[in-house]
């Protein structure tokens, strides 16, 4: 038995599926328990069409997503053209259609993925999506599978390899963001608008799909805090490794007492921690549970062949599952009421970067300042000056939103004092 498929675009990752499955043919088919054949391929339009297939790209390429929903034949679309539309209806309509679908679009499935996935449960048919994540690392389905029996406490991530190359060159070579900005956009690593990698917004939407995986709670995109790395300076990054600590772009995800916190933040990792050593394009995400403790999943977040081998993985799972006659379960079944942890239940240590008059009794002055919200120190450094001003460095003791929220509330309120920066240290 065949199965056939179409795929919705044929950029770089998509046009790695086919290589995957020719390359690995037989051990796909002993995989899935049937041929897996490639029947359409949508692209953009006839200019694009034969523009590939004079590069020597012998598929069936049509211009219409109708030619491929109206197809009997096809049973399951495959897409991968990334945005948001006209994705999600191209999605929507196969779906509705009754054809499996794969993508590996995180933002739509961060926006949209509630909604679609009702779609897929009312027409009994299969929605997946292991690349959105993680790329090449198989993390949705080892928390679906392999961590069923586990609880998860928190999780921990460096999922943006663009941003992740630039806090590399910054840690290690003391660049500035400029300058790593620049060389990542060199390498093809960054867009020529990076928002949505320097400014965390990439990781925030893989931070609610793990969240679905890893907790059962659903959260919103509004609802996951996020902080890119635009403002750290080379100051920040030294004072950290003189401090021990690596900065990182790192996701987070814990359950607290009162529900769930998430959260993308430049962090000072200490240098012990696995993820300090997740460095240049490359992805982690570090699980605490409380059957294994702690392991941690390393692989490329992006690229050709590590995305179209989480993409054909799917394939071969909805094809298994149709044999199987188990098609239409949803990927993930964990599911729990979304309950937000309260401020005063999100805590941490953090770093202050404030400069200061540099005259006596100023440390006296910052440590008031934080003392009227109960917070403590637990390393402070005062660094060169010019004789007018000195900056300050203050590493704090587990802290809570709210009297992190005051006590930067206060500074900047005190027109002495300059507040630099405020970023988030993991510890305690």
């Amino acid at each position: 038995m065949s199965i056939k498929i179409a795929l919705l675009g044929f950029g770089t990752v998509a046009s790695g599926v086919p290589f995957l499955l020719k390359e690995n043919s037989e051990k796909i088919v002993q995989a899935a328990h049937s041929e897996i054949e490639i029947a359409k391929v949508l692209v953009k339009d006839d200019a694009e069409k034969e523009r590939l297939l004079a590069a020597g790209n012998h598929f069936n390429f049509v211009t219409t997503i109708d030619e491929i929903v109206n197809d009997n034949e096809v049973t399951i679309v495959v897409e991968l053209m990334g945005r948001i539309e006209p994705a999600k209806t191209f999605i929507t309509q196969a779906l509705e259609a009754g054809k499996h679908v794969i993508t590996a679009n995180k933002d739509l499935l961060a926006v949209h993925g509630a909604e679609l996935l009702e779609i897929a449960a009312k027409h009994k048919v299969a929605l997946y999506y292991e690349a959105a994540v993680a790329g090449g690392i198989p993390i949705l389905r080892t928390l679906v599978n392999s961590l069923a029996s586990d609880k998860i406490t928190r999780i921990l991530g460096v999922v943006n390899g663009t941003s992740n190359f630039m806090m590399t060159k910054m840690v290690e070579e003391g660049w500035s963001y400029e300058a790593a900005l620049a060389e990542a956009q060199r390498l093809g690593f960054a867009e020529s608008d990076p928002t949505n990698d320097v400014d965390g917004i990439d990781a925030a939407y893989k931070m609610v799909i793990l969240s679905q995986f890893a907790f059962g709670m659903t959260v919103k995109f509004e609802d996951v805090t996020h902080q890119g790395i635009r403002n750290i300076t080379p100051e920040d990054v030294a004072v950290a490794q003189q401090l021990g600590y690596v900065v990182k772009l790192v996701g987070s995800i814990e359950e607290t007492e009162s529900g769930l916190a998430a959260e993308v933040t430049p962090t000072f990792l200490p240098k012990s921690h696995p993820l300090a050593s997740v460095n240049g394009v490359m992805n982690a995400i570090f699980v605490d549970s409380i059957g294994i403790g702690e392991s941690m999943y390393y692989g490329p977040g992006a690229g050709q062949k590590p995305t179209a081998t989480s993409v054909v993985a799917d394939i071969i799972r909805i094809v298994r599952r149709i044999n199987e006659g188990t098609v239409g379960k949803a990927f993930n079944e964990f599911q729990r009421e979304l309950v937000l942890a309260k401020p005063e239940d999100r805590k941490s240590p953090y770093y202050f970067s404030i400069l200061a008059p540099d005259a006596k009794g100023q440390v006296l002055r910052l440590a008031e300042i934080f003392n009227t919200e109960n917070v403590s120190f637990k390393q402070i450094l005062q660094q060169g000056t010019d004789g007018n001003t000195a900056r300050v460095v203050i590493i704090t003791h587990a802290v809570n939103k709210t009297q992190l929220e005051n006590v930067t509330r206060k500074l900047q309120a005190t027109s002495d004092f300059k507040l630099l920066n405020t970023f988030k240290v993991l510890g305690e």
